[in-house]
């Protein structure tokens, strides 16, 4: 057995915080279990926690060479039926390890099931067709926060315990300015880009209610994720590079007990590649990878509008740790698809180095998608380079204060956090009924920002110890509407 495949031992406390199942619907807006007054605990003691208990699957180590079953290491033959067949041979016998060796092996979608691994060894890569025929029939997905039946993503598990994607390799999702990508971004004549009739039409289902079944398309513009889980539990990403993706890149939905591990997430240049987006999603750990994405390096999310506050389920117990992060529009992001709620993040000893890094913590939303955000914990993350905000936390986000569903954010923490360069230091705007309040900023710098702080209706700011362009500030502020 390898050192990352191992028995998954949980504790008795462990066993009883599992007990509330991740699946269980809950109106957007309730308690988290860990609300104060119970005896879960608070703070970077619950992020230890959670480190020590988010324990990789228990998946037997018989292996299943790829090339058996007649995939093809020349890459010139398409090898989707040989790395099927090897998932099902390994599945029959109550799981294994589904090997790709060394060379170049073409396919479409790779379905996984319980007590597999698949890994892709050091030398290999995998490239993933472009033809979107090769990710159907549809399956049921989740995009942008809303649920139908769209392409499969390129490797996608459903209902599945202990999986995992392991090796050296690296997967090629060969989405380019020809392939995928230009469904965002060439004109359909009308206004809006190739995806966007779609895109609307997918919206105004789950608005009306529409049963996700019937959500369809014939010729969906829609493009697929590049992995997701979905509805499943024990989940492990290891070591491999993910390569141009053509949209979000690993993207656990409605998931539990999921590890990111030593995983190069590379797609800079793509429209919302989107590296790591944990979506309505519990007890999940992001830690040792590389991020350079043409969208958020992390998203964590749960749900759009109608569709996230019918499903009702929170991501919880995120912990973000030791990442490096070149390009995105947000290091650690919270939104802006977040209707269902976010509690418990924590990012500690992260480093976030570009100028092409649009912010460094980011928290998005708006009346329309509402939701709430609380317990966000930010220390020791080393920002050397920023384009834009350090840290921004935006009510005006896309459609602004146009509905009914009033967003939540409080109790963020950060401590002991250093930057250079940016546009802003704090870029804090929330509503006049729902000001951002309880932002507690300790041992801090922010040092040559063009702006130091930007603060529309937010409560009991406290700044302790904390310079920006060197000025110290001890204080706690509130702020009514900008002047």
């Amino acid at each position: 057995m390898s050192s990352t495949v191992l028995t998954r031992t949980l504790t008795a406390v462990f066993g009883a915080a599992l007990a509330v199942s991740v699946f269980t619907p809950a109106a957007a807006g309730d308690p988290p279990e860990h609300a104060p007054g119970q005896s879960e605990p608070q703070g970077w003691e619950l992020a230890d926690r959670i480190r020590k208990e988010v324990t990789p699957p228990n998946i037997p180590q018989r292996p299943y060479d790829v090339t058996d079953y007649g995939a093809d290491p020349t890459g010139e033959r398409d090898s989707t039926d040989a790395i099927a067949a090897a998932i099902d041979a390994a599945s029959d016998k109550g799981g294994g390890k589904v090997v790709v060796p060394a060379g170049e092996f073409h396919t479409g979608a790779i379905h996984l099931e319980s007590n597999i691994e698949l890994h892709i060894s050091d030398a290999a890569t995998v490239r993933f067709s472009q033809d979107p025929a090769d990710y159907l029939p549809a399956v049921k997905t989740r995009w942008e926060g809303i649920e139908l039946y769209n392409y499969s993503p390129f490797i996608y598990a459903h209902d599945a315990e202990d999986v995992a994607i392991t090796g050296g390799g690296t997967l090629d999702g060969q989405a380019d300015d020809e392939h995928w990508w230009p469904w965002k971004e060439e004109s359909n004549g009308d206004g809006g880009v190739i995806e966007t009739e779609h895109r609307d039409q997918l919206f105004q289902w789950a608005a009306d209610g529409v049963p996700v079944e019937q959500r369809r398309f014939e010729d969906s513009k829609l493009r697929p994720n590049f992995v997701q889980f979905y509805e499943s539990e024990n989940i492990l990403v290891e070591d491999v590079t993910l390569t141009n993706s053509p949209m979000w890149m690993i993207h656990p939905v409605l998931s539990e007990n999921v590890t990111v591990d030593n995983v190069t997430l590379d797609s800079p240049v793509g429209p919302n590649s989107d590296g790591v987006n944990p979506e309505s999603s519990k007890n999940v750990v992001i830690k040792n990878s590389s991020f350079d994405n043409g969208d958020d390096c992390i998203a964590i999310k749960s749900g759009r509008n109608e569709d996230g506050r019918r499903i009702g389920v929170p991501s919880e117990n995120i912990v973000i740790h030791d990442n490096t992060m070149a390009d995105g529009h947000g290091g650690v992001t919270i939104g802006s698809e977040m209707s269902g709620d976010v509690y418990n993040v924590f990012a500690e000893n992260n480093v976030m180095d570009s100028e092409n890094l649009d912010r460094a913590l980011r928290i998005k939303t708006n009346s329309v998608r509402g939701g709430t955000v609380e317990q966000v914990y930010f220390r020791n993350n080393d920002i050397p380079q920023i384009g834009g905000e350090v840290i921004r936390i935006n009510f005006q986000y896309e459609e602004g204060d146009a509905g009914e569903h009033t967003p939540t954010v409080r109790d963020i923490r950060i401590e002991n956090v250093h930057s250079t360069g940016g546009e802003f230091g704090l870029y804090l705007r929330g509503y006049e009924q729902s000001p951002i309040s309880d932002v507690t900023i300790r041992d801090s710098t922010f040092s040559d920002v063009d702006t130091p702080m930007e603060l529309e209706h937010v409560d009991n700011l406290h700044l302790d110890n904390v310079d920006i362009n060197d000025r110290h500030y001890d204080e706690v502020i509130d702020a009514g509407p900008l002047s």
